[in-house]
């Protein structure tokens, strides 16, 4: 069995360009798979039956692994068997039947208006990490873009004379206006913080470490639990804090979805409607609140 993932990880990476991160993932669930089958005696992929697979799934169950886990798995046994059996290494597929749990969805953490406000006010100094921190929470609330989107960026990236910056994915590319404060604090930390760091005048990097490297998410997520903490906030703040509370609070306020959707470069418009659900809630628990008959 560990000949056939073996091949299929070679296919996907050969054949279907999936990510490194999409290999790996594959890679683990299914050697954990396999594992377990030989503990029952099933050696070979021609003789496991939906039975097996169901009897696994209850095992990791029992381990207590969480549904999105449980899903994952599923999702990797599904198309592994997929391949062997268009591959012609088995007749039936018994992944077909395999129904993933139910996951319960939860709404993101968001920052209120104050708290992201009270978080940008903290890197208040003069020093080149300040300014260059001031810079990346003032853009990253700005834009909503994702904090490996934010690390990326190149100088060549961003346009202070019309006040947007061009993010580059896989898939596209996309343009996102940000505001004159964000314009202003990145034009400082340009002036006056990033010298300090970066020696190399042809480094690209727009924001880097203290060595004038690239910086790291990990990296940046420290600074931002710093902030956080420095700035009395209880809940957990994440990478993703900022940019959830860009897109609920510009829903909040009017924007149209489609406009969001663009600007937080979703393929898909029912991965904004989220943020859209978020303020009817908001709005309900107002009411309820507030109305005397509610």
């Amino acid at each position: 069995m560990t000949h056939d993932i073996h091949n299929f990880i070679q296919y996907l990476h050969e054949e279907k360009n999936t990510s490194t991160n999409t290999e790996v993932s594959y890679e683990r669930d299914l050697r954990k798979m396999g594992e377990y089958l030989l503990t029952k005696n099933v050696k070979q992929v021609d003789v496991v039956t939906a039975s097996d697979l169901e009897a696994y799934l209850n095992h990791l169950g029992q381990e207590g692994r969480k549904a999105s886990t449980i899903s994952r798995c599923i999702a990797s046994m599904k198309a592994f068997f997929s391949y062997l059996q268009e591959s012609g290494r088995i007749k039936q597929n018994p992944a077909e039947g395999l129904k993933a749990p139910k996951i319960e969805k939860k709404e993101p953490a968001v920052l209120s208006v104050e708290e992201a406000a009270l978080l940008l006010e903290q890197p208040s100094g003069d020093s080149p990490k300040e300014l260059r921190d001031k810079a990346m929470l003032e853009l990253l609330y700005a834009t909503g873009i994702r904090v490996s989107e934010l690390i990326s960026l190149k100088i060549e990236n961003v346009d202070l004379e019309q006040g947007c910056l061009v993010c580059v994915d896989a898939h596209k590319e996309r343009m996102i206006p940000f505001s004159d404060v964000a314009r202003d604090t990145l034009k400082r930390y340009l002036q006056e913080g990033r010298p300090a760091f970066v020696k190399n005048e042809e480094s690209e990097w727009l924001f880097t470490n203290c060595s004038g490297q690239s910086m790291s998410r990990q990296g940046f997520w420290k600074l931002m639990k710093y902030y956080g903490k420095k700035a009395g906030i209880r809940s957990e703040i994440t990478p993703h804090t900022l940019r959830h509370s860009f897109a609920v609070h510009l829903v909040h306020n009017g924007a149209d979805l489609k406009a969001v959707q663009e600007m937080l470069g979703h393929s898909d418009i029912s991965s904004t409607q989220i943020y859209a659900q978020m303020n009817q809630n908001k709005i309900r628990e107002v009411y309820e609140k507030a109305h005397p008959r509610a």
